[in-house]
């Protein structure tokens, strides 16, 4: 049995193996938590951070076969920063093998002060959602973050609101978070990929933003002032995919 830990740019770290296996003694309330995860959040000396531990390398072929969820999300976040698109910081990461084989994992990143996803945001139907230039601002930063993925074929998979946070302020700062489901794809998977992280990102804003506002979403996004009949049936897919799905 062997931890394999690594820093937030990859270097290999080490001198933390028992503190990182104590994490899995913690008993701490679950902000969120599902078949092979869950996350909490510590305080150390004042400092907050979200501890996601994995007690399996993912769900159905991803148990034997590919990269761990964990470690996908660990190279997701270094991904991003690389493309100028803000994350948490990663303190540390770390993978338990026994016999060469996935045991757990552990993903830790720094707690983001004074942000709010916006699905929260709507949840408490947030006065800045109601300010068109603050929606305008977020709107901006939003879909030049999914452009950036998307010119690159890659595909987030879950392009949430509430995966996304706002630091809120004069110039509100926008983050990405939780993103091990993200990969590279060839072009005829990649168009699926890319409906589905805009149809993720307009199922909550249908409901919170007007029209208008998310057509300029789209334009931002596409890097236009007008649509083309092409735009005009890409955004009918969008509109649809979530029909017989739900």
């Amino acid at each position: 049995m062997t931890w394999m830990l690594y820093g937030a740019h990859g270097e290999r770290v080490g001198g933390t193996c028992r503190a990182l296996s104590d994490i899995f003694k913690l008993d701490l309330p679950a902000i969120s938590k599902d078949s092979i995860s869950d996350l909490v959040y510590l305080e150390i000396e004042g400092h907050g951070y979200y501890v996601k531990r994995y007690i399996s390398a993912g769900k159905y072929l991803r148990r034997i076969f590919g990269p761990s969820r964990v470690r996908v999300e660990w190279l997701n976040l270094q991904r991003f920063r690389r493309w100028g698109i803000p994350v948490p910081a990663v303190a540390v990461y770390g993978v338990e093998r026994r016999a060469g084989f996935f045991s757990r994992g552990v993903l830790v990143t720094e707690a983001l002060n004074r942000t709010t996803d916006l699905f929260t945001m709507a949840q408490m139907r947030h006065e800045n959602l109601s300010d068109r230039r603050w929606v305008d601002r977020i709107m901006r930063q939003v879909a030049r973050f999914t452009r950036v993925m998307h010119d690159r074929f890659f595909a987030h998979g879950d392009l949430k609101w509430r995966n996304i946070l706002v630091r809120d302020g004069a110039e509100p700062q926008v983050y990405l978070i939780d993103c091990p489901g993200g990969a590279y794809l060839p072009p005829p998977f990649l168009e699926a990929r890319k409906i589905k992280d805009l149809a993720c990102l307009d199922k909550v804003a249908k409901s919170h933003l007007s029209r208008s506002q998310r057509l300029k979403f789209y334009l931002y996004y596409r890097g236009r002032k007008k649509l083309t009949c092409r735009d005009k049936r890409h955004i009918r897919r969008i509109l649809d995919y979530f029909d017989g799905r739900e």
